[in-house]
């Protein structure tokens, strides 16, 4: 369709143009713009950012400006730099399009080409407020000396005073201020549209610190006015920057932190202090003073002394590290610079705070935590591979080495990566590169705070096209030849995301292994000292033990020792977020040390990253482990991720008990038996105490998983005992064979330090000896004890045989009929109560089933159990409260025998059933958790009591386990506040320190005990 020539374009295609067509045609019309002579500037405005939003504001300020629009149009024909300013600004940014609109006027700013100096913008904004320099006691005065950091005059004190301090002051002052940051807003942004030239990152930083300064300044000049009215100043007010304004370099839109010291800190101070706060956070930005003493619930303004005292006795160490930053900034500067000089000693000296390691690292969990996982990938500053990652890195660096190396004592990011840098803390390369991402982040930062001025670090979706075209041509990012603008922005963020992550990582380590290996001739190496000094602050306990493992690791010449040389720098970043690593270090040299013949395995931990992060969780945390995956090292190959998931959880218990049996079966040794199933559990310990570790098993899980692998060892053990002795006397077995499982094998609820409680049952064949079949079978189960318990680097199978009739004093094994006969007339009621969670678990299914017939009539018996024998059992409970506990043991934190711990929950559970069972038949049941569901399905407990009692033998249970994971050996007691509480805790699911684990502990096993004492107790 062709258009009547009133409609068409005497210039080429608006679409061509990156305009919208048909109103950009009628609008260009009516600016006069519709001509061949007007494409230098339809050129210009087509390279905007969003030139509909440039074109659409251009017609809403030649409204503004009436007949003066004839001014702006004759500069943007003349000026094709101001052009450049003008279209980038309006679009990039509605808000200041929106200023432009509202005052008019304001377009003839945007004729600078270049920055007003700090002088000039402090004048122009004192000057909005007719603010004179403060005479008095404290005037305003200055030398020509240069301050602390190099930037101008060495002023003694800032102090004015506003001759306009009535709320009018406010919106002059904002107006101001907006035309100020408009104008440095212009000029950075003008190189999208036109040659000009590009400011620099640290540039744009510092004047926007310029601008903040004077901002304050300004501000404190009106608090002056409105609380001073009738005298001079009568104290001294010292304005502290902190955060990105004291580093100089803030952001576009940003919370500008400050610190308020004073002599004396009095009414006055704190009402000037408040007063600027609240005129500068009303005119120009947020003014926020929480990283005072004390936050937001300490005083406002203190004096230079109270500083200190708080500093040096109960400052944490995120405090010293905000105060890294710190730069007096307005007011009374001498008394600013007495409060920098006196406490950046302690700032020196934090890293050797004792707790510093575990405060940085919590810090840094904190921080991540803040973000939803849905928007880390989009957060340019607390996301993965984000500004926060190069921010805290460089400044744990500079406390780390800071101490003795004065050249480190800078505020700026990238001068502190480049200081790092010089004194080879940090290679040159790494610290460049880690540089350039650091400012085509803040790059992206600045241009979506300008968009509408709003306080944002969050990237566009990704399906936002329209969006990300925007953030491209703002960012002056062009297309490539291969992609679009869109596409190869996204390409820069991954890429840059990714070498801040990697770079993070090299930033701390890659120096470590320089220091130990000899990687490049070229390369800057930390001496010893250094090194070891980064290693404590990493959280290494012997920084000199872990300098000699990284030595072994990356010996040599050979490749082996290059790939962990380029391996360790991720390795170690990982190690060091593990309660041990130090332990870590040394089991991942032992594991690599013994797989040193395994060409895969360097292999797996270089292309494999779900492998290489979750072996160092798992050696960082645990000493239960190592031993495990040296001996089992193909359970590390599971711990890569398949289509399903992690392949830790693909194999199932049934599967892997079906392939213990198989194994075992191949032998007729029942040593060599033995052996396969003994390796085939070890990688099904490896496996499933690695899942449990990684936060992948519930309890359950792991109790089943457990139990299963012990039933399937056993019954293979005692399977090659039985063809052994057959083979050996040419004969069938004199007597069938059972094994009935007890205690927590019984309920299939075993844990890692849990024995095997069994008995062993017989019964002789037709026609065979009583005496010869029992003395055979005595034979078969202390060999198969014997086999099972014999020494070996595995965790012990001990099989206890020890709940038999007459204890250990009784035959190891008797027949069901001696069985039977002992139960009916001599069964004691602890006998009986251990009964219920007697279960056939190997050996003749048959007789193992008779068995449990047998005793059926024992543990449920007619009419519940008798009141002597409740009196009695409880009686027995008090007994072992009393004397079971182990001397010197906390019973609110003993996991098994403590106030509402696993015995407890037990004891009441098995109570109920002796008392229920012979009524409710699903009661006969020995898992603990599945007879608490059939208590509260039968309402025989009200459910809350039910979930009282479950909670509490899942996390005592979820303790025990976590307990043998990180100590590697069995044990009950939960220990007090320290590096082992916080270990167990983590391995526990607990990501803070071990306090709030603990908490938890005892909270939910004191609602337990409070329900035990109520239901057993009677």
């Amino acid at each position: 369709m062709v258009r009547p020539p009133s409609a068409r374009s005497a210039v080429p295609g608006v679409g061509r143009l990156g305009l919208l067509e048909p109103t950009a045609a009628a609008s260009l019309r009516e600016l006069g713009w519709d001509n061949v002579e007007s494409i230098p500037v339809l050129w210009s405005l087509s390279r905007a950012p969003d030139a509909d939003l440039a074109l659409s504001t251009l017609m809403r300020l030649r409204e503004a400006l009436g007949s003066d629009w004839a001014a702006v149009d004759s500069a943007l024909r003349a000026d094709k730099s101001l052009r450049g300013r003008l279209f980038a600004l309006l679009g990039s940014s509605s808000a200041f399009g929106d200023h432009l609109v509202a005052e008019p006027a304001s377009w003839q700013l945007l004729h600078r080409a270049e920055l007003p100096t700090r002088e000039d913008v402090l004048a122009d904004l004192l000057d909005a407020v007719d603010a004179v320099p403060e005479a008095g006691p404290h005037p305003s005065d200055a030398t020509s000396h240069r301050d602390s950091t190099g930037r101008g005059r060495r002023e003694k004190s800032s102090l004015f005073r506003a001759g306009i301090a009535g709320p009018e002051a406010v919106p002059l002052l904002r107006r101001r201020y907006r035309d100020q940051l408009m104008v440095l807003a212009a000029l950075d942004l003008a190189a999208t549209v036109e040659n000009e030239p590009v400011l620099p990152y640290q540039v744009v930083g510092m004047h926007l610190t310029d601008l903040a300064d004077a901002a304050l300044t300004a501000a404190l000049a009106v608090a002056v006015a409105r609380v001073c009215k009738d005298g001079p100043v009568p104290v001294r007010l010292a304005v502290i920057a902190m955060g990105k304004s004291g580093a100089c370099e803030l952001n576009y839109v940003s919370d500008v932190d400050v610190v308020f010291v004073a002599e004396p800190a009095d009414a006055i101070a704190t009402r000037l202090a408040a007063e600027m706060m609240s005129v500068g956070s009303l005119a120009f930005f947020e003014v926020d003073a929480a990283l005072r003493p004390e936050g937001k619930q300490g005083a406002l303004v203190r004096t230079l002394e109270s500083h200190l005292a708080y500093y040096k006795r109960w400052a944490r160490t995120w405090e010293f590290q905000a105060l890294l930053k710190n730069r007096p900034m307005t007011g009374d500067l001498e008394l600013g610079r007495e409060y920098r000089d006196a406490v950046m000693p302690m700032v020196w000296t934090a890293s050797e705070r004792p707790d510093f390691v575990a405060d940085v690292q919590a810090m840094r969990r904190r921080v991540e935590d803040l973000v939803p996982a849905d928007l880390r990938e989009r957060e340019l500053k607390l996301g993965h591979g984000s500004l926060r990652d190069v921010e805290f890195a460089v400044q744990l660096l500079q406390l780390v080495h800071g101490r003795v190396d004065e050249s480190l004592h800078v505020q700026g990011t990238v001068e502190a990566l480049t200081a790092l840098a010089t004194g080879g803390y940090v290679g040159r390369d790494d610290a460049a590169n880690l540089t350039a991402s650091y400012e085509f982040l803040r790059l992206l930062e600045h241009r979506l705070q300008l968009q509408r001025l709003k306080r944002t670090h969050t990237l566009p979706a990704g399906d936002d096209e329209e969006g990300m075209r925007w953030l491209a041509r703002a960012a002056h990012i062009r297309p490539d030849g291969r992609q679009d603008a869109v596409g190869v922005l996204g390409s820069e963020i991954r890429r840059n995301a990714v070498r801040v992550r990697r770079l993070h990582a090299k930033l701390f380590y890659r120096p470590l292994l320089d220091a130990v290996a000899r990687m490049d001739s070229d390369a800057l190496r930390l001496s010893p000292d250094a090194a070891v000094r980064q290693l404590a602050a990493l959280g290494y306990a012997a920084p000199e033990n872990a300098l000699g493992h990284l030595k072994a690791l990356t010996g040599g010449v050979s490749r082996k020792g290059r790939i962990q040389a380029l391996l360790l720098p991720t390795l170690l970043e990982w190690l060091g977020d593990t309660p041990n690593p130090d332990a870590g270090l040394l089991a991942y040299r032992r594991v690599s040390e013994g797989l040193d013949d395994q060409i895969w395995f360097l292999r797996e931990l270089r292309d494999e990253g779900a492998i290489a992060q979750r072996l160092m969780i798992v050696l960082g945390s645990s000493e239960y482990l190592p031993d495990l995956l040296i001996n089992a090292p193909e359970t590390i190959r599971m711990y890569a991720d398949g289509p399903g998931g992690s392949l830790l959880l693909v194999p199932q218990p049934e599967d892997v008990a079906r392939g213990i049996l198989t194994a075992a079966a191949r032998y007729e040794d029942p040593k060599r038996a033995v052996a396969a199933a003994r390796s085939l559990r070890r990688h099904e310990l490896a496996r499933v105490a690695s899942a449990d570790l990684l936060g992948m098993f519930e309890v359950p899980e792991v109790c089943r998983a457990l139990s299963s692998v012990w039933v399937a060892v056993l019954e293979a053990a005692l399977s090659a005992v039985i063809r052994a002795s057959e083979a050996e006397t040419g004969a069938p077995a004199p007597a069938d064979f059972a094994v009935i499982g007890m205690g927590r094998l019984g309920g299939m609820e075993l844990g890692y330090g849990s024995d095997a409680d069994v008995l062993f049952v017989c019964d002789p064949r037709p026609g065979e000896d009583e005496t010869k079949a029992v003395k055979w079978s005595i034979g078969v189960a202390e060999k198969v004890q014997r086999m099972l318990g014999a020494p070996s680097t595995d965790p012990p199978l001990h099989v206890d045989a020890g709940l038999r009739p007459e204890g250990r004093n009784g035959a190891l094994v008797r027949t069901l009929a001696a069985y039977r006969a002992y139960y009916e007339q001599w069964a004691q009621p602890w006998e009986v109560q251990a009964l219920l969670r007697a279960h056939q678990i190997a050996g003749d299914q048959a007789l193992g089933l008779r068995f449990l017939h047998v005793i059926d009539k024992v543990r449920y018996p007619v009419g519940g159990v008798s009141a002597e024998a409740v009196r009695e059992i409880r009686r027995i409970k008090a007994r072992v409260d009393a004397e079971r506990l182990p001397r010197g043991a906390n019973p609110a934190t003993h996991t098994k025998l403590g106030r509402g711990g696993l015995a407890d929950v037990e004891w009441t559970v098995q109570l109920m059933q002796l008392r229920h069972a012979h009524e409710v038949p699903a009661l006969h049941n020995t898992s603990t958790l599945e007879t608490l569901d059939v208590i509260e399905d039968t309402k025989l407990l009200d459910a809350e009591d039910v979930a009282l009692l479950r909670d509490a033998w899942l996390t005592a249970t979820k303790a025990r386990n976590a307990l043998v994971l990180v100590r590697g050996k069995a044990t009950d007691q939960l220990p007090g506040p320290g590096r082992l509480l916080s270990a167990v805790a983590r391995v526990a699911g607990w990501r803070n320190d071990g306090s709030e684990f603990l908490d938890n502990y005892m909270r939910v096993t004191r609602r337990a005990k409070a329900v035990v004492e109520r239901v057993f107790g009677g």
